[in-house]
């Protein structure tokens, strides 16, 4: 569960305790998951609830000046009573809120803003959960339920409230309505939205560790099947091509998220951030260093809602030779500055590559998609994005009956048609992978340049970050097609006599099992296909570092001889250029003395310094004649 430190209630009520209020008696009863504040029925005065939610949210600052009746120095008999006028269960349901405002505040400031440690799991059932993840919100998913058998099928188009009521609906077997004649039902939800998943998740007792996977973690992760009790459940990534007007919206392999196991459980993303201060400002804090109350705002440190909870958490920190450090507080909020310092850049940084990269690229969106397989033969599909375009394929092969998917009437062949889709749209981005190579190969064929190569480095590393996200899949079918029995019989607690002889049956049918081996045959066609790529592309590079350094040694070797030939004759031409007076070489002969001497030297010394590439002129001929001959005599 995640750390709870949430202060306000679901009507933004403070939750933030006065002094009078921590000491109030109060029974420790935890509240219902869905608690609803019982408004005071009095039409002569304002309500007293009211009165106190104005009051908490004062400047704390204020509380504790001079002359005010909530401070410390007042006595008990001079402060007013501000639960006088509330009735009794109202005053109760006041004292829990509190009381469990106190506790998560309190263990936030122990641990120091950090969520690392955390109980692991989603619970939607726990009202802390419930307050941490009430800010992910897509008010327009793409809701569709498909309910089908060999005869009969039909589709269902929901927007939000209208599923969530279809999950409330209250049934003899706890389950939404569904009629006699269905065998299987495919929920698909495309978007993430908190009430949605929670409804859902509810009904079908999804298991907190599966949820905690759809909320949290890289866009990245590595795709897996976990099985449990009531479920099996499945984490895809999906590979699909995307247009360059809509790649500005995609998730590629420059962007992950900011969530980590470690920091679990932190709800997704940082919207919330936007909507809300990104940063204090300096202005809030005073000189001493401790926070002016009356001026800080209401934020949000990954989530969660920052508010002392007691005096003492504003109480300077002293170290050494009293050396003032702030207080709990600031120092809390210096800490998660920087962290959101460090995240800006990263950010930053990773925007900017991708600049650098844009245009020389395969623009290719990746992004998680999560399957749940249940018993009962209902499928749950759920994507991040709102659009249920990605498995409309799916949705029109249901509605003719001549499918196998039809007449089978089996939820692990959904199941498979869903895994095929998305191997499917791997391999459209293989094919585009594969067109690019050919492209380049042609350019350096052609004539090798350096944009060429730069090109080619950008895909090379892409084909190894899609190695490394495609390569999971490869497993999870196999695991799917050898280890689901065995995987199911590893749930079963041999140790309860209840269960001595219970037949393990897995989640995959024998028909589906058929079926994924075709999508194992085409995952092995796209990893091999990924290695070709790959190292065509690093062919492709090396051989255009080596022409460059072939045409290098070639000028090199035509100055070199160049050189050679010239040599002699530069030699002679600074000595019969010498100013003596007597130099009977030149007042005595004439330019035909210089040939004589020039022309012989030069005839010995180039053969002697040529004498390798004479050599391998002799052997090329040699060759050359043989090869002639050999030909001749067929």
């Amino acid at each position: 569960m995640p750390r709870e430190n949430s202060f306000s209630d679901s009507e933004g009520r403070s939750l933030t305790p006065d002094p009078e209020e921590e000491a109030f008696p109060v029974s420790p009863v935890a509240s219902p998951a869905n608690y609803t504040h019982v408004k005071v029925e009095n039409t002569n005065q304002p309500s007293n609830l009211e009165r106190i939610k104005t009051q908490s949210r004062r400047s704390l600052h204020s509380k504790l000046s001079k002359g005010n009746p909530a401070s410390p120095t007042a006595t008990a008999q001079q402060r007013p009573s501000r639960w006088a006028h509330l009735p009794p269960k109202e005053k109760f349901r006041a004292a829990v809120r509190t009381l469990m405002s106190m506790n998560r505040g309190t263990s936030m400031l122990l641990a120091g803003g950090g969520r690392v440690g955390a109980e692991p799991g989603v619970d939607p059932r726990r009202p802390a959960v419930d307050a941490a993840y009430r800010h992910i919100r897509e008010d327009n998913c793409g809701i569709e339920i498909v309910d089908y058998s060999a005869v009969r099928s039909t589709t269902r188009t929901m927007k939000n409230a209208e599923f969530i009521d279809f999950m409330n609906t209250p049934t003899t077997d706890g389950l939404p309505p569904r009629e006699p004649w269905v065998k299987v039902r495919w929920i698909n939800i495309g978007g993430m939205d908190w009430e949605v998943i929670k409804a859902v998740s509810i009904r079908y007792n999804l298991h907190p560790l599966a949820l905690e996977d759809v909320f949290h973690g890289h866009s990245q992760n590595r795709s897996k099947a976990d099985y449990y009790t009531k479920h099996l459940f499945l984490r895809v990534l999906c590979h699909e091509l995307v247009d360059d007007a809509s790649q500005n919206g995609t998730t590629d392999h420059t962007q992950v998220t900011n969530t980590l196991r470690s920091a679990s459980p932190e709800p997704m993303g940082d919207d919330i951030e936007a909507e809300e201060s990104d940063e204090l400002k300096d202005s809030e804090l005073t000189q001493s260093g401790s926070p002016n109350f009356g001026s800080l705002k209401r934020r949000r440190l990954g989530g969660y809602p920052l508010l002392p909870t007691s005096r003492v958490d504003v109480k300077p920190v002293y170290r050494g030779n009293q050396t003032k450090m702030g207080t709990n507080l600031a120092k809390l909020i210096s800490n998660e500055s920087a962290i959101r310092a460090a995240r800006t850049e990263r950010k930053q940084d990773e925007a900017e590559i991708h600049a650098l990269k844009k245009g020389s690229r395969v623009n290719v969106n990746v992004s998680p998609m999560f399957f749940f397989l249940l018993r009962d033969g209902t499928v749950i599909s759920i994507r991040p994005t709102p659009s249920l375009a990605f498995a409309a394929p799916i949705a029109f092969r249901l509605k003719s009956r001549d499918t196998v998917l039809r007449k089978s009437a089996d939820p692990s062949l959904l199941l498979h048609a869903l895994l095929d889709l998305v191997v499917d749209k791997a391999v459209q981005v293989i094919d585009e992978y594969h067109v690019k190579i050919h492209k380049y190969e042609r350019d350096i064929l052609l004539r090798p340049k350096m944009d060429t190569v730069r090109q080619l480095h950008i895909l090379s590393g892409d084909l190894i970050l899609h190695k490394r996200t495609l390569d999971p899949i490869k497993t999870l079918v196999y695991g799917l097609r050898r280890y689901d029995v065995d995987r199911c019989a590893a749930l079963v607690d041999t140790s309860d006599p209840a269960n001595q002889g219970v037949k393990i049956v897995g989640f995959m049918s024998h028909k589906s099992k058929i079926y994924l081996a075709d999508v194992f045959d085409h995952m092995e066609y796209i990893l091999t296909s990924l290695d070709m790529f790959a190292g065509i592309a690093e062919n492709l590079i090396n051989y255009t570092f080596n022409v460059a350094s072939y045409e290098m040694n070639e000028v090199m070797r035509r100055l070199t001889i160049a050189t050679i030939i010239f040599l002699p004759l530069t030699v002679l031409t600074g000595y019969f250029g010498m100013n003596f007076e007597s130099m009977w070489s030149v007042q005595k002969n004439s330019d035909f003395f210089f040939w004589k001497i020039a022309i012989p030297i030069m005839i010995l010394v180039i053969p002697i310094a040529l004498m390798g590439d004479l050599k391998k002129l002799w052997h090329y001929m040699q060759k050359k004649t043989a090869t002639r001959k050999a030909v001749k005599d067929l």
